[in-house]
C-alpha cells in the first residue's frame, strides 16, 4: 500500500518505518531538512530500541524514503498519516495549529481518493476540524479517520510490531476497509481491530492515559499515607496487584508520571471537561498529586541534608522520564534538579542515553559525568530518578567507597533498604521508613 506519514517525531518515525517493515512503500514528510539529511544519512534523531536498525532496513530496500515535499507524497499515496506535535497550549488544550496547516496542505495536494490519518493525540472533534479545512482545499473524495496510537516509549516498535489492539474511528465503510487491510499483517495472532466512531476513537486515547496517569497517582497517594502509618507500601502493592480486578501495573509509587502523554493528556482531558461544563475533580487531583510528588522528594532531601545545599554535591543517576528512551520532557529529574539548584547544589549526573535532551534543559548548571560511578565521586547523597537496568545491581560496596556520606535517596523503590541500612547506608525511598 501507498502510504505517507507527515511528520518524523517519535510517532510518525515509528509508525512509518513499522508499516514500511510490513511491505508498504512509506514516504515519511518533515519539513526540516537538517533531520531529513540526518535520517538519509542513517543518523536517527531519538533513542527508541530496535528503530535504528529497521530504518536503515526499510531505507536499504527502498520501501521508506525520506522528503520535505508534501505535496508529491500525498499525491502518491493512499493512506495520508498525520503525526505532527499537538503541544500543550496555555489553557491545557491540545494546539492544533500543525495539524491544521498539514490538513490544508494535504487538502492542496491529494490527486485521487484518500484516507487521512489522524495519528496525533487531539482532543474531540478535531478529525471534524480538518475535514472541514481539506473539503476548501480539494475537489477530491477523502475520508478522515481517528487511529490514535499507543506506544510505550522504550517499547514501542513492539508495541506497534505486536500490538494488543488496533482503535480505528471511521465513519466511512471504504475508509474502514483500508484501514483494516493495512493493519492485517499486524494482527495475526488474533489481537482485534475495534472499530468504532471517530469522536469515540479520539476520547478513547485520552480516556486510556487518563486512567493510567489516575493509577500511578494513586499508588503515590497510598505510598505516602503509608510513611505516616508504618506500613510498607511495597507490601500493600503486592496484596492490591493481588486482585485480579485491579492488575499488577502502573501501580508502582515513585515519582509520579512524566514525559510527552500522560502529563499533557491529562490537561487536554481537563480542558475538554472543562469547555463541556463537566466535573473534573478525579483528573484535576491527578495532575496535582503528580507534581506534589516531586516535592515531596526534595524535602526528603533537604530533612536529611539541610536546607542550604551550598557546597553540598549530590550525585544523580538517571535523567530521562523513564529507561529505553532520551526523553525527557516533563521528567521528574527536571523539576528534582531545579529545585537541589536552586538551594545551591552542585549536581553530577550521569544518564545512558539523554546528555543530549539535558544540555537542552540544564545547560551548562550541572556537571555530566561520564559513567554512573564518576558521578559519584566525592558527592554528599547519590539519587536515582531513573531505572535503568544498568542501575538495577550495582556495585554497592564501590558505591559506599566514593561517596563522602553513604545515603542514597531512592525515587524508584529499586533497591533493598534493608540489606544497605545492614551495610551502613542510611537509605530513603517512596512509601517506607527504614
Amino acid at each position: 500500500m501507498k502510504v505517507c506519514v507527515i511528520g518524523t517525531g517519535y510517532v510518525g518515525l515509528v509508525v512509518g518505518t513499522c508499516l514500511a517493515e510490513m511491505g508498504n512503500d512509506v514516504i515519511c514528510v518533515d519539513n526540516n531538512e537538517d533531520k531529513l539529511k540526518q535520517l538519509k544519512q542513517g543518523i536517527i534523531p531519538i533513542y527508541e530500541p530496535g528503530l535504528e536498525e529497521l530504518i536503515k532496513a526499510n531505507v536499504s530496500e527502498n520501501r521508506l524514503t525520506f522528503t520535505s515535499d508534501i505535496k508529491n507524497a500525498v499525491a502518491k499515496s493512499l493512506v495520508c498519516f498525520i503525526a505532527v506535535g499537538t503541544p500543550q497550549g496555555e489553557d491545557g488544550s491540545a494546539d492544533l495549529q500543525y495539524v491544521k496547516a498539514v490538513a490544508k496542505s494535504i487538502g492542496q495536494s491529494i490527486k485521487q481518493y484518500t484516507v487521512i490519518v489522524d495519528k496525533s493525540t487531539v482532543p474531540v472533534g478535531t478529525a471534524d476540524e480538518v475535514t472541514e479545512i481539506i473539503k476548501q482545499n480539494t475537489i477530491y473524495p477523502f475520508d478522515v479517520v481517528s487511529n490514535p496510537e499507543f506506544l510505550k516509549q522504550g517499547a514501542a516498535v513492539d508495541d506497534f510490531l505486536k500490538p494488543d489492539r488496533v482503535v480505528i474511528g471511521s465513519n466511512s465503510q471504504r475508509a474502514s476497509e483500508i484501514m483494516q487491510e493495512l493493519y492485517a499483517p499486524f494482527l495475526r495472532t488474533g489481537n482485534p481491530v475495534i472499530m468504532m466512531d471517530v469522536k469515540s476513537a479520539e476520547m478513547t486515547k485520552y480516556a486510556a492515559n487518563s486512567f493510567l496517569a489516575v493509577k500511578i497517582s494513586y499508588a503515590n497517594e497510598i505510598a505516602n499515607i503509608c510513611e505516616k502509618v508504618g506500613a510498607n507500601a511495597e507490601m500493600v502493592r503486592i496484596g492490591m496487584c493481588a486482585d485480579k480486578r485491579i492488575g499488577s501495573q502502573f501501580l508502582f509509587p515513585g515519582l509520579g508520571y512524566g514525559g510527552s502523554c500522560f502529563p499533557k493528556d491529562v490537561k487536554a482531558l481537563t480542558k475538554t471537561a472543562i469547555d463541556n461544563d463537566c466535573d473534573y475533580s478525579l483528573l484535576k487531583a491527578t495532575d496535582e498529586i503528580n507534581k506534589r510528588q516531586r516535592r515531596f522528594f526534595v524535602d526528603k532531601i533537604l530533612n536529611v541534608l539541610g536546607n542550604d545545599l551550598s557546597g553540598k554535591t549530590i550525585a544523580v543517576w538517571g535523567l530521562a522520564f523513564k529507561p529505553k528512551t532520551n526523553d525527557m520532557r516533563e521528567a521528574p529529574a527536571i523539576t528534582i534538579i531545579n529545585a537541589l539548584l536552586e538551594k545551591g547544589a552542585k549536581i553530577q549526573a550521569y544518564d545512558p542515553k539523554a546528555f543530549d535532551q539535558a544540555e537542552f534543559y540544564f545547560g551548562d548548571k550541572i556537571i555530566y559525568s561520564r559513567s554512573a560511578y564518576d558521578a559519584l565521586t566525592d558527592a554528599d547523597c547519590m539519587l536515582l530518578l531513573t531505572e535503568w537496568n544498568e542501575f538495577r545491581r550495582p556495585d554497592f560496596e564501590r558505591i559506599k567507597s566514593l561517596l563522602k556520606t553513604p545515603i542514597i535517596f531512592d525515587g524508584r523503590n529499586q533497591y533493598n533498604g534493608d540489606r544497605l541500612t545492614e551495610a551502613g547506608f542510611r537509605y530513603i525511598c517512596i512509601g517506607k521508613t527504614f
